[in-house]
């Protein structure tokens, strides 16, 4: 399963009138192209082009700019999910828009028929357009997905039930399109006469093992109809967890970087808790930016190791400020700052260390208790005085969503 367009599908949830519109979505701070619609593809607009570049073309057909709400788009992803589950025992969520559906204990007989029910159902509930692919193993799914958005715009399913159906696929797909197969392994095929799915199938199991390795054979037997990626029912637990984004504005000020700074900290912290994993160091970085060449330039990292592992937002966020303080330098304007928390490991095997002196009882009750209270009133309602009470770099007006959101605190707007 798979959504399509979704960052533009989102905004276009809550204003029906981008039906049919070019619609494109930018990257933090108005950066760069990160969705288009269907018809802002079709006028040429390519996925990762900066802003800047193309503001005029932009402008004269008269496309419908948003900068990206993360929030939205998670608690959209959130509702489709729970309803590509309601037709399913078990699923694998893949992305924030993608999704792999287990079938092999469905009574079904019709699996097409099934397709077309969670597709209209999924548009029923979300108002998000998704499209099914649905095949022998995940490899030839994630095929069917694309050959159904390719020659099955209208019905939005594809399903490869059986051998002339398959080849069907396979013989209208690239290596390139190939899952797993990225732009080196696809120009050594070509060299080496692989120019389709269909033909790179018949390539000797020995010569694919020796040239693309274990993982290649694996793609080989997946392409033939053998069961060869493993299933992952629950998310890996993230071995890093990197928070950074663009300034809206080359920014000089120490105070005003260190806020952003506390800001991504925080973020890592939460994310720490959510997965139940505590971090052994902090990585900060700052840097300028690199395309100014008239600017001065200026790029440093540190790692802060912390006394004992920790998810606690006030430990990260002090380790943050003690790397930030050493790697600062005046006179620069920067342009990017980050936060990674490292070593990570479960918070329920945590080695303390014999010279730590925190109250770590209280300081998790007092986490879980603010944790409980965003949840419920809204993202960051409760936070530090460090991370700032304002957002001083605004992005352009006329680019910001209205902060759409499923939220129903939010929806009542409800105050404290």
């Amino acid at each position: 399963m798979d959504c399509n367009n979704f960052y533009c599908s989102c905004e276009r949830v809550f204003n029906p009138k981008l039906e049919g519109k070019p619609v494109v979505v930018l990257s933090n701070n108005d950066g760069c192209v990160i969705a288009r619609s269907e018809e802002a593809k079709k006028l040429g607009i390519v996925m990762g082009t900066p802003a800047y570049m193309i503001e005029d073309q932009l402008r004269q057909h008269n496309v419908a700019i948003f900068s990206s709400n993360y929030t939205l788009y998670g608690d959209m992803s959130d509702r489709v999910m729970k309803t590509f589950a309601s037709f399913v025992p078990r699923l694998e969520i893949y992305s924030i828009d993608e999704a792999f559906l287990d079938l092999h204990d469905l009574p079904y007989h019709d699996l097409l028929q099934l397709g077309v029910t969670i597709r209209k159902t999924v548009r029923q509930n979300t108002g998000i357009p998704v499209t099914v692919g649905i095949a022998q193993t995940k490899t030839l799914a994630k095929m069917a997905n694309r050959y159904a958005k390719k020659k099955h715009k209208q019905t939005g399913v594809f399903w490869a039930a059986n051998e002339m159906l398959t080849q069907e696929m396979l013989e209208n797909t690239e290596v390139g399109d190939i899952w797993g197969i990225g732009h080196q392994y696809s120009m050594f095929l070509k060299r080496n006469g692989f120019n389709t799915a269909a033909e790179f199938v018949k390539a000797p199991d020995e010569w694919v093992r020796v040239n693309m390795s274990v993982v290649g054979h694996r793609m080989l037997n997946e392409l033939k109809g053998i069961p060869s990626v493993a299933w992952e029912f629950e998310a890996p637990v993230k071995k890093n967890i990197c928070t950074s984004r663009s300034f809206g504005k080359l920014l000089t000020r120490k105070e005003d970087i260190q806020e952003a700074l506390c800001n991504y900290a925080a973020a890592c912290a939460l994310k720490l808790r959510q997965q139940k994993t505590c971090c052994n160091t902090v990585h900060i970085f700052i840097n300028t930016n690199p395309h100014k060449t008239d600017d001065a330039q200026y790029a440093r990292t540190i790692n802060v190791e912390l006394q004992s592992a920790s998810n606690n937002t006030s430990e990260i966020i002090k380790a943050a400020c003690q790397g930030f303080n050493i790697i600062y330098a005046k006179g620069y304007r920067f342009m990017k700052c980050g936060v990674i928390v490292m070593d990570l490991v479960p918070e329920d095997q945590i080695q303390v260390s014999l010279f730590d002196e925190a109250d770590r009882a209280r300081n998790k009750q007092v986490m879980a208790a603010m944790d409980k209270v965003n949840r419920s009133l809204g993202k960051e309602i409760v936070r530090f005085a460090v991370q700032g009470f304002e957002k001083k770099y605004k992005l352009r007006a006329d680019h910001l969503s209205k902060k759409y959101t499923t939220d129903i605190n939010q929806i009542l707007k409800v105050k404290i």
